[in-house]
């Protein structure tokens, strides 16, 4: 009997032994699972996986209701050989630059040639490219007034359902794409397609006439670079025909049309005004980007948008951020509009994107902050910042004054000094001279610990001139310890643009000027004028022991510098203690 109890007490305890493993186990292949799964800024797995390594490319013409008919790539998973045949999850772009390209004898498509897209197709969705119309093997122009966007955002409307009722397609539609790409998408976006769920714009644009006429100054090299390119992608450089177009004939026929396009400097140089027409067409009033934000915030897409501290159009992305209510998420990093540099980060981001709205993958990206950012700089340059709201709430909007430097301010460059507090009993030099180099700076003292400039610097100057109109030119540097000196960001205004308006948006309490035919004033010979206007925003760690230096420079009235037998314009600031001449940095104080 005793021998009896003491086996049910060994089994027993054998049993209860073996539970307590084997729960052990679980526990611990539950932890090592659930250390698996992460979903951060940069950071995915456990959520989706790769399980495509190969894709295949199919084209055919698809035509809008207009009876253009436009080029469409097909790029589609495989497996074993075989084209994967349920229907998937599909993202698309509208792009401007030929939607594949032939190198060697082989077809290149636009997944070929961008690694993030490969991630998107390896994870199991169908990836779509359309050449604009007028471009690439696409038929159409824009023969009669320049760039329509109404136009383009109808074709993306039309294109959009048209993927949602393919076969390959589940009815899930996302977009990306970039720069160009990047802007349709808010086109798209107005449009509200009914299987449109997401977007993720990079390098976008929101008022178009900034970007071409930045302070009212034409940027004629600029408008002459993207003539050129386009000239060349349109009509110049081989387009990939369509299958089924063996012969070309398709092909050459579309390219004939192509040479209809408007010429974009001639174009361009049309509309020095905001409110200046092209045969009867006024494109920054009826075209730009910006006028489809009600309706962007009607339809309340959601939308990623990817950008760059030095990338041109990085105002741009602020104000789409601070004038949109959908969901929404903006990160802004070291690149230029060249974002090759972040394709790593752009094809985490765009996975977790498009998992998290066209699959329906609970992986929290949502509940994260709105916005991520770098600094550059910074001296943790791995370091990543989120923030809930743009500007941010614990910027201190700080005043530094131009002050006189002394009587050894060397030539040809005049240094003066800048400040940030001044004493007031100071006697004021009333008259700041340019000297022949046409070029002002003021600089700091050394900075005694680390100081975070972090959003909109904003200049106020006054001047007078010898001319009746001068473009200023400003530009924020960082000088090390060795006078090695570095721009960190810039703005410029012409002065007969200089008349400031209530913005028709929010334009995050900068200075805004209208830039309409009837807003532009000479200046008066001789009598002083106000300047007020904002530089593209930054986000700049000036380490201890730098100094920050602006710069002030000038060009004559038509936006390029004359050749030096011009007469010398004899422009002079001024300063007193009730109108200081003076830049606004949102600092961050650590």
């Amino acid at each position: 009997m005793i021998l009896r109890n003491c086996l049910k007490r060994t089994i027993l305890f054998f049993l209860t032994f073996l539970v307590c493993l084997l729960l052990a186990i679980g526990c611990r292949k539950d932890d090592t699972q659930q250390a698996d799964v992460v979903s951060e800024f940069g950071k995915y797995q456990g959520y989706s996986n790769p399980i495509y390594q190969q894709w295949e490319r199919s084209s055919q013409y698809v035509e809008m209701k207009d009876g253009i008919k436009l080029a469409t790539d097909i790029i589609r998973p495989v497996e074993n050989g075989l084209v994967i045949p349920k229907a998937l999850p599909v993202v698309w772009a509208y792009y401007r630059y030929h939607r594949a390209r032939e190198k060697d004898g082989n077809v290149l498509s636009l997944v070929d040639l961008l690694p993030p897209l490969q991630t998107l197709i390896k994870h199991g969705y169908v990836i779509v490219v359309v050449d604009a119309r007028g471009t690439g093997a696409s038929f159409g122009s824009n023969e009669s007034k320049g760039p329509n966007t109404l136009q383009e955002a109808q074709h993306t409307y039309q294109i959009t359902e048209w993927i949602a009722a393919q076969v390959w397609c589940d009815g899930n539609v996302g977009m990306f794409g970039h720069s160009y790409s990047g802007n349709v998408q808010f086109l798209a976006a107005a449009q509200a397609p009914s299987h449109l769920k997401a977007v993720f714009p990079s390098g976008a644009a929101f008022d178009v006439y900034e970007l071409m006429y930045p302070g009212g100054v034409f940027l004629e090299n600029f408008a002459k670079t993207i003539s050129n390119s386009l000239h060349y992608w349109d009509i110049e450089a081989d387009a990939v025909p369509v299958d089924g177009d063996s012969n070309g004939l398709l092909l050459k026929e579309a390219n004939l049309e192509h040479r209809k396009n408007v010429d974009p400097f001639d174009f361009f140089t049309e509309l020095p005004c905001r409110d200046s027409r092209y045969k009867g067409y006024q494109f920054w009033l009826e075209g730009n980007p910006l006028i489809y934000l009600s309706a962007c915030n009607v339809s309340r897409i959601p939308i990623y948008q990817w950008i760059g501290w030095k990338d041109f159009l990085i105002r741009d992305a602020f104000q789409w951020f601070v004038n949109l209510e959908g969901p929404q998420k903006l990160s802004v990093g070291w690149w230029s509009h060249d974002i090759h540099s972040s394709y790593d980060l752009l094809a985490v981001e765009q996975l977790r994107w498009f998992d998290y709205w066209l699959k329906g993958i609970d992986n929290s990206i949502m509940d994260e902050s709105p916005i991520h950012y770098t600094c550059i700089d910074d001296p943790d340059s791995n370091a990543w910042y989120q923030a809930n709201l743009w500007p941010l709430p614990e910027s201190q909007q700080t005043e530094f004054y131009f002050v006189p430097g002394g009587p050894d301010s060397a030539q040809p460059v005049y240094d003066g000094l800048l400040l940030s507090e001044l004493d007031q009993k100071e006697k004021w030099q009333e008259e700041i001279r340019f000297p022949d180099s046409k070029e002002l700076t003021f600089t700091t003292q050394p900075l005694e610990k680390e100081l975070f400039v972090i959003g909109h610097p904003v200049i106020t100057l006054y001047l007078t001139a010898m001319v009746t109109d001068v473009d200023i030119y400003i530009t924020l540097k960082d000088v090390d310890e060795s006078n090695n000196v570095f721009q960190v960001t810039t703005g410029i205004l012409r002065a007969s643009h200089r008349t400031s308006t209530k913005p028709p948006f929010n334009n995050i309490d900068l200075p805004y000027q209208r830039h309409y035919a009837e807003d532009v004033k000479s200046m008066l010979i001789g009598k002083p004028a106000e300047l007020c206007f904002d530089l593209l925003p930054v986000a700049k760690c000036f380490q201890a022991g730098h100094q920050i230096q602006i710069s002030v420079k000038y060009a004559y009235g038509d936006g390029s510098e004359k050749d030096n037998s011009v007469d010398f314009p004899n422009l002079i600031f001024f300063g007193s203690p009730l109108k200081k001449t003076k830049i606004v940095l949102p600092v961050i104080r650590i």
